[in-house]
């Protein structure tokens, strides 16, 4: 059931903004709870509204605090939704940013992705959804090789960017208009959670867990 998601509170970008630079131990530990209070329970509550939508959203996680400053910083989520393929979320001073990925493959799913990319209807079905996926405003990334692989086409190959690919990522930040402050959040995730659900879900089709 939805409403758990009121928003963050404008007092969210007063805390990160406190814990920004390299803050000392003693200022972490002094916005400690507020933090959580006003940046990390806001991300829960988004997240388990994101998931009453869709059960294939249900198996999330929010990110807990560490060592790097860089944590305490940025809130950052996560949906899995198949091996090594998930959607990021990340909330901070510049407001929220959406990803989807593949990336940090397991042995063997490099080549099934290859494999993939090369089949002509599977490879084509990706070509089409990455570019309609960026003509949306999504940039389109990963870890990607200088030159093909061996024993796959040759640089003229119309698919040849995407059989450079080690990882596929596509990312685009949502803004930091009013809505972060308000239960509209759950909707404009939603939104880019549809934008890059054919591309995710290619993906759960075509990389399997090889190991």
């Amino acid at each position: 059931m939805r409403g758990q998601f009121a928003g963050w509170p404008e007092q969210a970008m007063d805390v990160l903004w406190q814990l920004q630079g390299e803050p000392t131990h003693a200022t972490r530990e002094r916005y400690r709870a507020d933090r959580e209070r006003l940046v990390r329970q806001p991300m829960i509550a988004l997240l388990n509204d994101v998931a009453d939508t869709d059960p294939r959203y249900e198996d999330f996680s929010v990110w807990h605090y560490r060592t790097d400053s860089w944590w305490w910083q940025h809130q950052g989520a996560v949906i899995r939704l198949g091996r090594k393929i998930e959607i990021g979320l990340r909330f901070d001073l510049d407001g929220l940013r959406i990803q989807g990925a593949w990336w940090y493959p397991d042995p063997g799913q490099v080549d099934t992705f290859r494999k993939a990319v090369a089949s002509e209807r599977s490879g084509r079905e990706l070509s089409a959804i990455v570019e309609d996926v960026r003509k949306k405003g999504y940039d389109i990334s990963g870890d990607v090789m200088k030159r093909p692989p061996r024993g796959y086409p040759t640089e003229d190959h119309s698919r040849t960017n995407l059989l450079r690919h080690r990882s596929l990522i596509a990312a685009r930040p949502l803004g930091c208009e009013e809505w972060l402050h308000t239960p509209e959040a759950v909707d404009r995730v939603l939104s880019a959670a549809a934008d890059l659900d054919a591309l995710l879900m290619w993906l759960v089709r075509h990389v399997k867990r090889t190991t």
